[in-house]
């Protein structure tokens, strides 16, 4: 089997249980593996450290399925999967109220590049690496056997196939045509199109966040900018919110999010918006003002290339969402986006307030809920983060 030698210095992360290898970790490759391929990791002296498969294009050339040298194959993958699926069961999901959840949230359940999320009766899958794409049909199969969903559905997005050479999600490739995801979570039915492309279809990964707004809701008027289908103005609502202001500059996103409120039976406290999310914080500061405020935009910073301008964009989104928020209020800035630490949020929300002469005090700190695990040894995977500040005036 082809092997990958690491140079002298660059074992203690491997040896610690990190995932990665990365380009410059990298002393020889040897036996020409191919895109795709499994490669066992050494170190200098020879001692294997693990097997996981191989791209020579990407700044992390080996991603580690296992730091035994154990095959990884279909036995392997079966019994992660099994162990993903006994996580989720002590942590009561599914469970009556919410049938939507991460399955395999890669590097947490030992299944690098592979995302699958259970949505109702329809398991939707993102293949984020040349290496289990090749081995999709062992995926499909264990999906199959864990799951028996009516649908397998692949959503990987194009900018991951492309940076990985390999083809873009190419929608049901088992079971029967689908044009909605159909669950629920904490009680509430949503019904998701599939034209509607977000990640897998929905944000599981706040799920802990949305309970939480929930209990600051009541006797508050709410600002929810990127809305997306309204799961937070959902929550605000039920929490007793006195009103809600859900805005999303998707056209189709709107549209299900005022459809989702009145099957719920919402629609008399949530207001349905098509607009700029940033607009409408800056129209808030100028028209009184939000009791409560989320701001919780898209990935900013898809890699660390992009860091400085993301911290620049999380900065205005702060001074705009600290403007719309009143004095006394909370402000909810997220970060969805693993380049961006918590520190450089919350530095990013000072720096906003101060722009807006106002002085934030963070009260909460929030992460990516339970079914999206994060290995002790492997910090890049707490990717979510969510603070919630108090909003006053600067002293």
């Amino acid at each position: 089997m082809a092997r990958v030698v690491l140079k002298p210095g660059h074992v203690r992360p491997i040896f610690s249980g990190h995932p990665w290898v990365f380009k410059q970790a990298i002393q020889s490759v040897e036996g020409g593996p191919a895109p795709g391929d499994e490669v066992v990791v050494s170190d200098p002296s020879g001692r294997p450290l693990g097997r996981g498969f191989y791209n020579p294009t990407s700044a992390i050339p080996v991603r580690l399925f296992t730091h035994r040298d154990i095959p990884v194959d279909a036995a392997l993958l079966r019994a992660r999967f099994g162990r993903a699926l006994e996580l989720r069961k002590t942590l009561a999901l599914p469970s009556d109220g919410t049938t939507a959840f991460r399955l395999v949230h890669g590097e947490g359940d030992a299944l690098p590049g592979l995302i699958v999320d259970v949505m109702g009766d329809v398991v939707c899958v993102q293949l984020n690496t040349v290496g289990i794409k090749r081995r999709e049909g062992l995926v499909f199969d264990a999906i199959q056997e864990a799951m028996s969903p009516r649908a397998i559905i692949d959503r990987t997005s194009e900018s991951a196939a492309r940076m990985e050479g390999v083809l873009a999600g190419a929608g049901v490739v088992r079971g029967e045509t689908v044009e909605r995801l159909v669950f629920e979570e904490r009680g509430f039915s949503y019904e998701i199109p599939i034209a509607l492309g977000q990640k897998t279809g929905f944000y599981l990964d706040q799920r802990d966040l949305r309970s939480r707004i929930e209990s600051l809701a009541r006797g508050r008027s709410v600002l929810d900018a990127y809305s997306y289908v309204g799961a937070f103005s959902l929550a605000a609502a039920r929490g007793g919110a006195v009103r809600v202001l859900a805005v999303d500059q998707s056209a189709l996103a709107a549209e299900v999010a005022a459809e989702t409120a009145r099957k719920n039976g919402m629609s008399g406290t949530i207001d349905v918006t098509r607009m700029d999310a940033l607009k409408a914080m800056e129209d808030a500061s100028t028209s009184g003002g939000f009791d409560l405020v989320l701001c919780d935009p898209p990935k900013l910073a898809p890699s660390r290339a992009k860091l400085e301008a993301a911290l620049n964009a999380y900065r205005k989104l702060a001074r705009a969402g600290c403007r719309a928020t009143k004095l006394g209020g909370l402000l909810v800035l997220s970060s969805c986006s693993s380049a961006v630490a918590l520190h450089d949020l919350v530095r990013a929300l000072a720096l906003g307030a101060r722009d807006a002469n106002l002085s934030p005090t963070v009260l909460e700190h929030h992460f990516q809920a339970a079914d999206h695990p994060v290995p002790a040894a492997f910090p890049e995977g707490l990717y979510l983060k969510s603070v919630i500040a108090r909003i006053d005036r600067l002293d």
